[in-house]
C-alpha cells in the first residue's frame, strides 16, 4: 500500500512538472512572437476605417517629422494640402507587413486614388533595421522614420494606417494586412463621409422648409431677438 501511494506521489509531481514545462514553452512562444512584431490582428478582425478612435487632445492631425533613409531631416505636412493622406505605419520587424512591403516593391497600391498620397511612417533608427529597411522600402513612395508620430496618433497595432483629408482631420483608419482592402476601407470611409455631409444638407433644407411654412423667411425678427433685422430684398415674410 505504502509503495502504490509512493508511486503515485511519483506520478503527480512529474504530471505537474510537465505542465509547468507545457506553460513556461507556451509563454516563450508568445514573447518571441511579439518580439517578432506579430499583433494579433489579421484581416477578419480589421477595425472600420469610417470610425476614427476620439482623440480629445489632437485638434487636427499632426504634421510628420523625422529623418529620410539617408538621415537627412524632413517635414511632411498633411494639413492645409490639395490631397488627402494615407499614412501606413509599418515596421521591419513585423510580420504582418510582410505582404504589404512585397506590395510596395511591385507598385504604389493607391496611385489610382485621385487625389490621395501615401506617406510610410516607421520608427525611428533606433527601432527598425536600417539594412532591412533600405531593402523594403520603395524609392518613388515618402518615407520617414519617427517615434514620435507614432506616439502622436496613438498607433494600437502593426501595421495600422490614418487617412488624413486636406484639413487635417482624421476621416478613417483601422489596420489590414493587404493592400486590397487597404483601398476597400478607404472607399467605404469616403462614402460614409459624403453620405453623412448629404444627410446634414437634407436635415438643414427640411428646417428651412419648416420654417417657411410657418411664415418663417430670412431677415424674420424672430430670429434676430432683440436687434434689427436685416432687409432682404425680395422677402415678404414680414
Amino acid at each position: 500500500m505504502t509503495a502504490l501511494l509512493i508511486i503515485e506521489g511519483f506520478a503527480i509531481i512529474l504530471l505537474a512538472v510537465l505542465v509547468v514545462g507545457l506553460l513556461r514553452s507556451h509563454a516563450e512562444i508568445i514573447r518571441s512572437l511579439h518580439q517578432l512584431g506579430a499583433t494579433g490582428e489579421s484581416e477578419t478582425n480589421t477595425a472600420n476605417f469610417s470610425n476614427p478612435r476620439p482623440r480629445p487632445t489632437l485638434d487636427a492631425a499632426p504634421d510628420l517629422v523625422g529623418q529620410t533613409l539617408e538621415g537627412s531631416t524632413q517635414h511632411i505636412g498633411v494639413s492645409g494640402t490639395d490631397h488627402r493622406t494615407l499614412l501606413a505605419f509599418l515596421s521591419t520587424g513585423c510580420t504582418a507587413c510582410v505582404t504589404l512591403w512585397q506590395g510596395l516593391a511591385e507598385e504604389n497600391p493607391i496611385a489610382n486614388m485621385e487625389r490621395t498620397r501615401l506617406v510610410l511612417v516607421t520608427k525611428g533608427a533606433e527601432a527598425e533595421s536600417p539594412s532591412r529597411l533600405g531593402e523594403l522600402a520603395p524609392r518613388d513612395v515618402p518615407l520617414v522614420q519617427t517615434t514620435e508620430a507614432w506616439e502622436a496618433y496613438g498607433v494600437p497595432v502593426t501595421p495600422y494606417f490614418v487617412l488624413v483629408d486636406e484639413t487635417g482631420a482624421i476621416i478613417g483608419e483601422g489596420s489590414s494586412s493587404s493592400w486590397g482592402q487597404v483601398g476597400s476601407l478607404i472607399g467605404q470611409a469616403l462614402a460614409d463621409r459624403a453620405s453623412h455631409s448629404r444627410s446634414d444638407d437634407t436635415e438643414e433644407m427640411m428646417a428651412d422648409r419648416e420654417l417657411r411654412k410657418a411664415g418663417i423667411g430670412p431677415g424674420h425678427p424672430s430670429l434676430y431677438p432683440g436687434d434689427t433685422a436685416p432687409v432682404v430684398a425680395g422677402d415678404d415674410s414680414r
